[in-house]
């Protein structure tokens, strides 16, 4: 079975789920749109009770219409799950055509063919749309790990660089330039070589014991 969708609700509460969502969309867009259509459609004075009164009398209609067309066609996503054991885009494209050719099947088979074509073609643009945001989203949080992966190491290990190895105490001592260590440095290097002649020359000025001899007179 495919990667289930963890943004929906699992499927027997995903009809109840989309049906409410449904129902609520076509309340808020319905009442904005009809109160508009009132104003516009009554006379001067009675703007606002004709706004109402269209409300009252178009959107709980339009709403019950979207209730029925989530639920209907969260039933056929349903259903397309359970017949072929995974979940893809195009088990919600084929549930959008069957939704609009069911719905318009009192029409004829003709307007059901094209209602069928239109809802497919819907859903297919809005999974279009869905897997286009996925992809650049999973691109943006790839790249920020692998720029949170580049900022903990050296900078030349970013480049394919060697690291150079620091150079020890005694060796940056030696070589140190600047003027604290040049000061103190040389008198540390007289004093040594001072000391190595001394040693030298204590060495040499040592005269040896005379070496016994064994002959008697």
């Amino acid at each position: 079975m495919g990667t289930p969708d963890t943004t929906r609700e699992p499927c027997p509460d995903r009809i109840i789920d989309d049906m409410g969502g449904a129902f609520g969309m076509g309340i808020t867009g319905g009442s904005v749109y009809h109160f508009i259509r009132g104003i516009y459609n009554s006379p001067a004075g009675a703007r606002l009770s004709g706004g109402a009164e269209y409300v009252r009398m178009n959107v709980p209609k339009l709403g019950g219409s979207f209730a029925v067309w989530g639920g209907l066609f969260s039933t056929m996503d349903c259903a397309m799950v359970y017949a072929r054991q995974k979940e893809d885009p195009w088990n919600s494209i084929i549930a959008g055509a069957a939704t609009g050719g069911l719905l318009s099947l009192r029409q004829g088979f003709r307007a059901s063919g094209r209602a069928a074509l239109f809802g497919g073609a819907i859903l297919a643009l809005i999974q279009g749309v869905q897997l286009a945001k996925d992809k650049v989203a999973s691109a943006a949080q790839q790249q920020q790990v692998f720029m949170g992966e580049a900022a903990s190491l050296p900078p030349a290990q970013v480049y394919g660089q060697s690291v150079p190895v620091p150079e020890t105490s005694s060796a940056s001592e030696a070589g140190s330039g600047s003027w604290f260590g040049g000061l103190f440095g040389k008198g540390k290097q007289k004093g040594s070589e001072d000391k190595s002649g001394s040693k030298t020359q204590v060495l040499e000025s040592f005269d040896a014991p005379p070496v016994p001899t064994y002959e008697f007179n």
